[in-house]
């Protein structure tokens, strides 16, 4: 990590959506020429850069023009242990945990292994302008342990757990309810809540999870009632079936974690792709949070996701990469995948707009967490968590943003263009945690005088 000069005055082209665009047509903001004073890693002031320039002539100015500078991504579903085996195309969800998965997360017993995905993991997040992720963790207490001191030197946003399970899947992978309890609770004391890490209860699903470990999960829970809570639901239709005979006494999927008393405002469901009425009406009410993961549900066959039926069954809605059942950690490309699942569903979909993407990757992911008072757009007082998007001079991207004639344009071609290539520079709290070969350092163009810099 590198500390910025405090207090700086970032001159860039930035957009952000400080509102829901779902329900509000004018959420995209935009500054075409902007300012952004950062001190302490906070935004103290924010709008036209020509403006800030004149009131603060001491502040440091680093110019990002050439480029579009977002709030940092949000992904709300991603597996740490999975990111060696992204790619794994051509299976469904159980056989691709079979085959796939299950073998390499057995693998994660080993903390040297461990602690080398971790950081593949952690650089596959920052390279590509993620800042803040919801992480499926090890079955492995140390492995855990492992990824959150492997996080603290990235300087992102972490909130994770212990993945616990006790049916259905290795051997080796499989707890108690005792030991799911006792581990979980040394994991939340001495990570929940240090630093930049944040702590999630995390049953893998009610297929692996018995009752025992759900009901372990919950005394977690009411014993730390800040910590977050994180599953998977109706994801294929397979197991949803499987889900369905296990829990014979259980209204449906929703009702496992219901029953148990594990839905809140903080609780976050990965994928909902095959829910029912019954149980959108129940996650409105409990203010759970759907984390959509397009790429995952087209390359596993799972399905596409019903938007409009959770928007209006008022079920909030973010987006999350899969890594590895999705293909990559790109939340641009997440969403241009959330775009055409939406396109492909006809009248049962719900056309995007940039504004809508945009707010997806980011705000949503805040809000999920509960931490939109802190991230997830540029409003003053908000960390300053960021990703400057500057194509690589001569690329196509770069030809097609050059080109662009309004901020809609622009906005689109990132979605429908940018990759992983196309990210210079990444900031969490005011600290660069990534830099592009090219772009190290603080562009530093003036301090003094305070004459406008053009």
């Amino acid at each position: 990590m590198t500390p910025i000069l405090s207090p700086t005055l970032y001159r860039a082209a930035f957009m952000h959506t400080p509102s829901n665009p779902f329900t509000d047509d004018d959420a995209l903001h935009v500054q075409e020429d902007g300012g952004l004073l950062v001190d302490g890693g906070k935004i103290t002031a924010s709008g036209d850069f020509a403006t800030l320039r004149t009131e603060y002539p001491e502040a440091t100015i680093t110019d990002l023009r050439g480029g579009v500078l977002l709030p940092g991504f949000i992904d709300t579903h991603v597996h740490y242990p999975q990111v060696r085996i992204i790619g794994g195309l051509g299976m469904p969800l159980l056989d691709w945990l079979d085959h796939v998965t299950l073998p390499e997360e057995a693998r994660l017993s080993s903390d040297t292994y461990a602690r080398a995905v971790a950081r593949d993991f952690l650089h596959g997040l920052r390279c590509n302008g993620t800042t803040t992720a919801l992480v499926f963790g090890s079955h492995y207490r140390s492995a855990v342990d492992v990824f959150f001191e492997e996080a603290a030197q990235t300087g992102l946003r972490t909130v994770a757990g212990q993945v616990v399970s006790d049916r259905m899947l290795r051997d080796e992978l499989h707890t108690t309810p005792e030991l799911a309890y006792s581990e979980g609770k040394a994991l939340i004391e001495r990570w929940h809540g240090v630093g930049r890490a944040r702590y999630a209860v995390t049953p893998r699903f009610s297929l692996s999870a018995s009752e025992g470990i759900l009901d372990a999960c919950a005394a977690l829970m009411h014993e730390f009632p800040d910590v977050h809570f994180t599953s998977h639901i109706n994801e294929n239709v397979r197991e949803v079936q499987t889900v369905k005979e296990l829990f014979p006494g259980s209204l449906d999927y929703l009702d496992t974690y219901d029953r148990a008393g594990l839905l809140g405002r903080r609780s976050v469901l990965a994928h909902s792709v095959h829910t029912t009425d019954r149980e959108l009406g129940q996650m409105a009410a409990h203010h759970c949070t759907a984390a959509h993961c397009p790429c995952s549900n087209s390359a596993l066959g799972s399905g596409l996701f019903p938007l409009k039926r959770h928007l209006n069954a008022g079920v909030h809605v973010s987006m999350g990469t899969d890594v590895g059942g999705g293909t990559g950690f790109s939340m641009l490309k997440e969403g241009l995948q959330a775009y055409f699942m939406q396109q492909l569903l006809g009248e049962g979909g719900l056309p995007l707009t940039p504004a809508h993407l945009l707010y997806l990757s980011t705000r949503a992911g805040a809000q999920a967490l509960d931490m939109q008072d802190q991230i997830g757009d540029f409003g003053v007082g908000k960390a300053f968590d960021a990703v400057w998007l500057r194509p690589p001079e001569g690329s196509t991207l770069d030809a097609i943003l050059n080109h662009a004639t309004s901020s809609s344009e622009t906005l689109a071609a990132l979605f429908a263009n940018g990759t992983q290539a196309d990210v210079a520079r990444v900031w969490v709290g005011g600290d660069e945690v990534f830099a592009r070969a090219g772009f190290k350092g603080s562009e530093v163009v003036q301090k003094q005088p305070p004459e406008l810099v053009s």
